[in-house]
């Protein structure tokens, strides 16, 4: 009795051990290596490219953008390293749990592409490059299509300075003639003047937009801002 509970358990820990040695592995082969930054390469300048033309914030910024290639490529040679080794990996899991990055982040659309480059370097790392790259087409297709789609129209701020209520609403006759929609965003009213912030799309013509608005009786001026569609009254 005492025996065969003996050849069962070394049995299940042999099982056990096989299988760790099986997939870790001392020596990595140059082919496995080149093709495997080879295709997180391929599928960083992807998310690369895309990236660029989606942007729509401020400022674009080129060194984030190819921060996304090293991302990708980075994190699939970790990956590498660690499937190769088990020590190696509990060691660098260690070290790297306790690397702390403080970059700001402020578009949220920035930090869905800094995951992306990741979660495809960690793909790709561990040998899975049909999903890797499969992935990534389905995931740039539906960024591409609800980005681009929501930016069709651009957004901008208008602040226009008028004497009197009268010509407050002649504004407000004129705009919701030129466009669809549009939201006030601010307003401030002093002795001989109102001050007025509105929210309005416009696809072209925005010198011609802006005349229109100045030329109005008892308009002062008219600024037209472009912006993110982020504001704070």
């Amino acid at each position: 009795m005492n025996t065969t509970t003996t050849n069962e358990t070394t049995n299940f820990s042999d099982i056990i051990k096989k299988s760790i040695m099986e997939n870790f592995q001392s020596d990595i082969s140059l082919s496995k290596i080149l093709i495997t930054l080879g295709v997180a390469f391929v599928i960083a300048l992807f998310i690369y490219f895309l990236y660029k033309r989606v942007f729509s914030g401020v400022l674009y910024s080129k060194s984030f953008n190819v921060s996304l290639i090293g991302m990708t490529m980075i994190t699939a040679l970790v990956i590498i390293a660690i499937n190769s080794n088990l020590v190696l990996s509990l060691g660098m899991v260690g070290a790297l749990s306790i690397v702390r990055f403080r970059t700001p982040i402020k578009d949220p659309t920035d930090l869905i592409f800094l995951f992306w480059a990741a979660v495809a370097g960690i793909v790709t790392g561990a040998g899975f490059y049909t999903l890797a790259a499969l992935g990534s087409v389905v995931i740039g297709l539906i960024l591409f299509f609800f980005i681009k789609k929501a930016t069709i129209d651009t957004p901008y701020l208008l602040v226009i300075n008028c004497e009197s209520d009268s010509s407050e609403q002649e504004v407000h006759k004129q705009i919701s003639k030129a466009v669809k929609r549009y939201n006030v965003k601010q307003k401030t009213v002093t002795p001989g003047n109102i001050e007025i912030t509105l929210e309005v799309r416009l696809q072209d013509e925005e010198g011609r937009f802006v005349n229109q608005i100045s030329g109005l009786s008892g308009v002062k001026n008219a600024v037209l801002i472009s912006y993110n569609g982020d504001y704070v009254s």
